[in-house]
């Protein structure tokens, strides 16, 4: 999904934080060693432009940004960094890529990277993606969301997630359920949100339904069941949305609305108030990324105590869990020197606390500095064994209730990872909004009839690309 359910300007203000720490600072690695070599001086002088400079009401997190580009720059001298307070945004990015306003390198969520591959939004960064010591270490189910069918590179995985399903361990407790076995099966989330819901007075369950994200947790709960929203792949894609899997997550919602009544009474929430209403202690459980805990503390004030994080159960023979996180790519007129700039970039601000335990370490502390929550579960972005190193590295470090996690951090890496729909998924999650609305607030809402009129709308923008 976009930045509004990805929360990419809350990543970004996380990855500002890592700079504070003078020899790494954020996703990067240190400026003489390692991910981005500095030059000599005698090369080709560049300017390249960069996205998610913190706003001046930030001042902690900008100057911390402006202190890793003086870092870079020392590092290397051919190289001059214009930082750019640009943040990714679905809505406005053609217009401003057309206007020549957009920066050379920016972050967005894996939900577009194919479709912007596809339209020639990105520049093709096989060769200078393909020099860094660790390119051959991508986790490939993460990778393939910046690669054409080709396998051709056009952008750089730096943060990925899976869906779960959060709950209030709190509410749990009031309808006697034990916060720590959370539901293995639908059924059991069903009656799990009845239980809260009666004996809390609140929803039990909720679900987001506008700006999207209603599609987006509809395509989480198919996949979750087995269901796909389109099938194939390349130039060959068909609009499924009304599969058996979408049909039967429709269902529950329905029988959890009208049959139990334990969602509440608001069915308009998206990503924003849904978190609002999950750290107010209005709802029990909701479906969400992964990293979503982040967003909670930092901008929610949630109560660590009472949050607890599971996997989504999976029932049907293809059934997976939703995968996204964030890429960052270059604009597709980039000369080849920016291009070569704007990798160099990406290694040192993004990728090297992945990679190199001592920035692994400025980060968390940085994080930790700043009470920014550590340890929050993540995919890997390279292989499990990395994911486990790297957490090793910080584990004296981490603030977070990681033992309430553990449901999802202990489980979430044996469930196979489903990208999101490969055409037109935003047109597809904004279709699919009406469709969760009408059901969650129309008794007698016909399903099948409902999915039929959104796969045909969804098929026509599919075919026409």
């Amino acid at each position: 999904m976009s930045s509004t359910r990805r929360h990419l300007g809350a990543a970004a203000a996380a990855v500002m934080a890592l700079s504070l720490v003078a020899a790494c600072g954020s996703d990067d690695e240190p400026a003489a060693d390692g991910g981005s070599p500095g030059g000599d001086g005698g090369g080709e002088q560049v300017t390249i432009s960069v996205s998610n400079l913190p706003p001046a009401t930030e001042s902690a997190t900008r100057e911390a940004f402006l202190a890793r580009v003086e870092e870079f720059e020392a590092a290397n001298p051919d190289i001059t960094i214009e930082p750019s307070e640009y943040e990714w945004d679905v809505t406005t990015f053609a217009a401003q890529l057309a206007g020549g306003t957009l920066p050379t390198t920016f972050e967005f969520p894996f939900t577009d990277g194919q479709a912007m591959i596809e339209r020639g939004q990105l520049a093709d960064i096989t060769a200078e993606v393909e020099a860094l010591p660790y390119a051959a270490e991508f986790n490939p189910s993460v990778l393939e969301v910046a690669q054409d069918d080709s396998g051709n590179i056009f952008a750089v995985p730096t943060a990925a997630y899976g869906m779960g399903l959060h709950y209030n361990r709190a509410m749990f407790e009031q309808a006697g359920l034990d916060p720590d076995q959370p539901p293995t099966s639908w059924a059991e989330v069903r009656e799990y949100a009845d239980a809260i819901a009666e004996a809390t007075g609140q929803a039990g369950f909720a679900q987001m339904s506008q700006n999207n994200t209603g599609g987006w947790i509809l395509t989480t709960l198919t996949y979750a069941l087995g269901g796909r929203m389109e099938d194939g792949s390349g130039d060959d894609v068909t609009a499924t949305l009304d599969n058996d899997g979408t049909k039967a997550a429709l269902e529950l919602l329905r029988q959890m609305r009208w049959e139990d009544d334990a969602m509440g009474d608001n069915f308009l929430f998206d990503w924003g108030t849904i978190n609002q209403a999950f750290a107010a202690g209005q709802v029990g459980m909701y479906i969400g990324g992964s990293d979503v805990y982040n967003s909670l503390v930092t901008e929610n004030g949630i109560d660590p105590a009472g949050y607890g994080l599971t996997v989504l159960p999976l029932e049907g023979g293809d059934a997976g869990v939703l995968g996204g996180g964030t890429i960052v790519g270059v604009r597709p007129d980039a000369s080849e020197a920016e291009r070569a700039a704007a990798v160099k970039w990406i290694d040192f601000f993004y990728m090297s606390k992945l990679t190199q335990q001592d920035a692994a370490l400025a980060d968390a502390e940085a994080l930790v500095a700043t009470d920014a929550p550590l340890g929050t579960p993540a995919l890997p972005i390279f292989g499990a064994e990395q994911l486990a190193e790297s957490d090793a590295w910080v584990a004296d470090l981490v603030n977070v209730p990681l033992a309430q996690m553990m449901p999802f951090k202990e489980n979430i890496l044996d469930q196979p990872l489903v990208p999101e729909p490969p055409v037109r998924a935003q047109d597809l999650y904004a279709e699919l909004d009406a469709v969760v609305q009408a059901v969650l607030t129309d008794e007698n809402a016909d399903i099948d009839a409902l999915l039929e009129t959104a796969n045909g709308n969804v098929a026509a923008l599919v075919e026409a690309g």
